[in-house]
């Protein structure tokens, strides 16, 4: 199920002053993006967001739970996204905060440095001081909120 228009205007209400949110489907869920990078997913209607060693403490300790699943080999993953504990939705401050922490951990993320040690090469190759991938108009990416 895709996230509805009020529930992006409330993201966007309480992250807005982090840079530009914007949302899109990644791997059958509905990712969200903070200045194109993923925080973290919304599935059945609660937030899950990006950990990492500082952090996973705060969310087991609120009650979080990793999101995990079975792929069709059987194996099972658990993931490094959690739910966020209950209390924080009636906390903007507090939930802005936590975006902070799960914005940090995905720029730490293997996958993100990766990306990143990769767009430098390609610049440095093509001489180029910009990357020169064609506009985000041009390309699938995420919606805008």
């Amino acid at each position: 199920m895709a996230i509805g228009a009020e529930f992006r205007a409330y993201l966007s209400d309480v992250f807005g002053s982090l840079g530009k949110l914007s949302t899109r489907r990644v791997f059958g869920l509905d990712g969200i993006f903070l200045d194109g990078i993923l925080l973290g997913f919304v599935i059945d209607g609660r937030i899950h967001f990006r950990t990492d060693e500082t952090s996973l403490g705060d969310y087991v300790r609120g009650g979080g739970k990793p999101y995990a699943f079975t792929k069709r080999t059987g194996e099972h993953i658990v993931t490094s996204y959690y739910s966020l504990p209950e209390r924080i939705y009636d906390e903007p401050e507090e939930l802005l905060r936590w975006a902070q922490h799960a914005h940090a951990a995905a720029m730490q993320s293997p996958s993100a440095k990766k990306r990143r040690a990769a767009r430098a090469r390609r610049v440095a190759k093509s001489g180029h001081t910009r990357d020169r991938r064609p506009p985000r108009s041009m390309r699938r990416g995420p919606r805008s909120v």
